[in-house]
């Protein structure tokens, strides 16, 4: 059957496209040609080798026995000893040394001996201490008559309205004798011991010190004593006033 195209003038001619004929002849002559060459290839024996299969791999395991896990002990609960009792220390009882008779006989009449001695002292200073007050007593009078005298002879002396001077010394009124140091009694310590020291206003004795010549002994009971001295104040004037650099000595004999 033949067709007829009729071209026209005016429009273009279309350009011829491969049919689809040639495509498949084409792919039919590739298939043919790779049978035909693996055919040849099988007739000259070549034969496809099979794939080298892979090692399989092996896993190794190993038992491994650990060892039990320690069981915990408990701690055993601490125990309250109880300290022995101390045994009782036994004190040696103290063994009295004997004593000579006559040692403690020769004792006993030594200080029988010392404390007939101190009473003996004591009583002869107070003795001595009431015959100083006499004595004192005496003085003290006889220099109020001297001063009453002599008033007396100045009032005579000087007119009526002069007025009166009035010079009275100072006068002791009390001492008291120290006591006797059992330490110088026991020695047989004698001595004599100065104290100087001033009378006030009031009569009382102030700032005793003790002089050069004084055994140690004898200090603390001169200054004492002399503490306790009291005097008539002196009047100057109608005043009293201070006498300064007044001496007192102290005697210490055992008899």
């Amino acid at each position: 059957m033949t067709a007829m195209i009729m071209h026209s003038p005016t429009l273009p001619m279309a350009s011829a496209a491969p049919s689809g004929f040639w495509r498949n002849s084409l792919a039919a002559g590739l298939a043919v040609a790779l049978h035909v060459i693996v055919l040849a290839l099988l007739m000259l024996g070549w034969a496809p080798q099979p794939p080298t299969p892979e090692a399989p791999s092996v896993m190794h395991t190993q038992l491994v026995m650990l060892p039990p896990a320690p069981v915990p002990v408990p701690a055993p609960e601490p125990v309250a000893v109880t300290p022995p009792a101390p045994e009782p220390v036994v004190l040696p009882t103290p063994v009295k040394p004997a004593v000579d008779p006559r040692v403690q006989a020769q004792k006993l009449e030594k200080a029988a001996l010392a404390r007939k001695r101190v009473e003996e002292k004591k009583a002869e200073q107070q003795q001595q201490r009431l015959a100083s007050e006499q004595r004192e007593r005496e003085q003290e009078q006889q220099r109020q008559a001297q001063q009453r005298q002599a008033a007396e002879t100045a009032r005579a002396a000087v007119p009526t309205s002069a007025p009166a001077f009035d010079s009275r010394q100072y006068m002791p009124l009390s001492k008291e004798a120290p006591e006797y140091p059992e330490r110088a009694l026991d020695k047989n310590i004698e001595g004599d011991c100065s104290v100087e020291y001033t009378v006030n206003p009031q009569g009382r004795v102030e700032n005793p010190t003790v002089l050069d010549g004084c055994h140690p002994l004898f200090i603390r009971p001169s200054l004492a004593a002399a503490n306790t001295f009291r005097y008539q104040p002196r009047i100057v004037d109608g005043k009293a006033v201070a006498v300064p650099a007044v001496r007192n000595t102290f005697h210490y004999r055992i008899k």
